[in-house]
């Protein structure tokens, strides 16, 4: 093996805490129950575990709203709770990754109630303030991003809700406070972050006023209505022209360069990755982020081999380009803020095949791969039916918002607000048939109701008894993956770039060629690769359809929406 970092080489795991395994049977997830499932994951064959944020939180956005950052919400545990899961993991070779939230606070947090208090506290200026609104900036959840503190006769600014006020990085000691609870976990053993919205950390210090001709609400229901080309177009420009003066502005280079450098003084090669896809926040390839989210992989209707290829084209050409060293892939298609890969990229009459075949994408490009706790057995968007059960609060205020203000009917309304809120995907694990999924007994009330489909076989329990379920097909490819030198570290070369029915690309180490075939339509093909692996042999090591192993000749068939990859020998 190469001299491949452990963070290039992983494959990560995320595991939304609230909803991953219910531990003291009280509805909600906790460390206990995370603890508890470790040997489930090393069996899947993951290397790394990403959690979404367990801090303590009014929970106004699902934790992202933190009212103390060294320490664990309640709901999850306690701070020994935690310390026995990095523990317990670690013993199980398993990395752990913590989400870190550098933009905003709580509201509840002690810096912004101390801030907010008056003009002249210690922490008076931690917080971004102003006597008037200064501009007609919007926050992205909820409004005006402006909103107005009796206890200062000022208006304190927010990118996300008003619940999270927005920290004031220019002041040094908010950035020393903020390093000092990134030391606290790093010195507890936690092996990195990921970084929550990063480009928000700064806003335009001229205050320019947005000239978008409509407020959020308005431009989420244009969203929701635009069908045409010009339509869509025209969304484009105003969610570009309402946000763009509070997004990506300068200063964020420099923090993420004093946050590399606290993360090289530990030993373990400890690792940042950006929720964000734009490679200059890695910096020179050795002074910033270590990975950056292929995100524009996953913006698409569809997958498809045109923009499978034009994706990995241009995100590779870009990531070689980096001034020192080259950048290193980091490949995903869903998480805890998007639709769930099963109903986004999927269709009605090939989910299952499609299921097979996105995993695989991710599984074999080259780049450290992410998934989302559920993806493995084909979790679904589970769509809410009564505004009561909503908890993101973006989607409440969706849906009152358009029935208030622009005479939506409530039946519609929590339609759209059903699809457009997060809870859909982020529904508790479905661990078996039992009630509740096993995620929690029977009489327990979870804090999101459990997709009724864990009764039809979409349940951990059920498919590892079955031998060709979704989950032993995972384990089957990740095992495949960790086995082979040129999955994990071979460079990629693309093959039949004119196919529009498939995609093909070579994974080529030092110690090994592997050939990878996609096939995404529902024909059989008839491959030939003669020119490619002249003077060589190739084997079959896995596919999704029945087929023997062993030599495969260089012109063969691939049965519909096969996954199928074959060892390329040399004579």
């Amino acid at each position: 093996m190469s001299s491949l970092k452990w963070w290039q080489t992983a494959v990560f795991y995320q595991i939304y805490p609230r909803s991953f395994a219910d531990g003291n049977n009280d509805g909600i997830g906790d460390f206990k129950g995370a603890t508890e499932k470790l040997d489930y994951l090393a069996a899947l064959g993951v290397d790394a575990v990403w959690l979404s944020p367990h801090f303590p939180s009014p929970n106004w956005d699902c934790g992202y709203d933190i009212s103390d950052y060294c320490n664990v919400a309640p709901e999850y545990g306690s701070l020994q709770d935690f310390k026995t899961f990095l523990d317990e993991a670690h013993k199980r070779n398993l990395r752990v990754i913590l989400d870190l939230v550098l933009n905003h606070t709580s509201d509840e947090h002690p810096w912004f109630v101390e801030s907010k208090s008056s003009r002249d506290n210690p922490k008076a200026d931690w917080y971004v303030w102003a006597d008037t609104p200064p501009n007609n900036w919007q926050s992205c959840f909820d409004g005006d991003a402006w909103t107005y503190s009796p206890e200062r006769n000022q208006y304190y600014y927010h990118f996300f809700m008003k619940q999270q006020p927005d920290l004031n990085w220019h002041n040094p000691a908010v950035k020393q406070a903020m390093w000092d609870a990134v030391r606290f976990w790093l010195d507890m053993g936690v092996d990195g972050f990921r970084l929550d919205a990063i480009g928000t950390i700064f806003e335009d210090p001229n205050l320019t006023p947005h000239t978008a001709p409509i407020n959020l609400a308005e431009l989420r229901r244009l969203s929701e209505l635009a069908q045409t080309p010009e339509e869509k177009e025209l969304k484009e420009k105003h969610w570009s022209d309402m946000f763009k003066y509070q997004w990506g502005q300068a200063g964020v280079h420099e923090l993420m360069k004093d946050l590399r450098s606290i993360l090289d003084e530990y030993d373990g090669d400890r690792m940042l990755v950006g929720e964000d896809d734009n490679i200059d926040y890695m910096g020179n390839g050795d002074d910033e982020l270590h990975l950056v989210f292929n995100f524009p992989l996953m913006r698409a209707e569809r997958i498809t081999p045109e923009h499978i290829r034009k994706n990995q084209e241009e995100r590779l050409k870009q990531l070689a380009a980096l001034s020192e060293v080259s950048g290193w892939p980091c490949n995903t298609l869903g998480n805890h803020d998007c639709s769930r890969i099963y109903t986004r990229f999927g269709s009605k009459l090939h989910g299952p095949e499609l299921a097979r075949l996105h995993a695989a994408l991710v599984l074999t490009l080259k780049g450290t791969a992410f998934l989302y706790n559920g993806e493995e057995i084909g979790m679904t968007d589970y769509m809410l039916t009564d505004i009561s059960q909503v908890k993101d609060t973006m989607g409440s205020w969706y849906y009152h918002a358009i029935v208030t203000d622009m005479g939506v009917h409530p039946d519609e309304a929590m339609l759209r607000t059903a699809e457009m809120t997060r809870d859909k995907n982020r529904t508790p694990m479905q661990w078996s048939s039992n009630p509740n999924g096993g995620f929690s007994p029977a009489e327990a009330n979870t804090w999101l109701p459990v997709n009724p489909n864990y009764k039809d076989g979409i349940n951990v329990m059920d498919q590892e008894k079955n031998p060709s379920s979704l989950l032993n097909y995972y384990k089957h490819l990740l095992r495949v993956r960790r086995e082979s030198h040129a999955l994990i570290e071979g460079e990629q070369i693309s093959l039949h770039d004119s196919a529009k029915d498939y995609v093909v690309f070579l994974r080529q180490s030092a110690e090994q060629t592997v050939l990878v075939v996609l096939n995404f339509s529902e024909q059989t093909l008839n491959l030939d690769f003669t020119q490619e692996v002249r003077n060589a042999k190739m084997k079959s090591i896995f596919s999704s359809a029945e087929r023997r192993t062993g030599e495969v000749m260089p012109k063969f068939k691939v049965s519909p929406f096969e996954v199928f990859i074959a060892e390329v020998v040399r004579e």
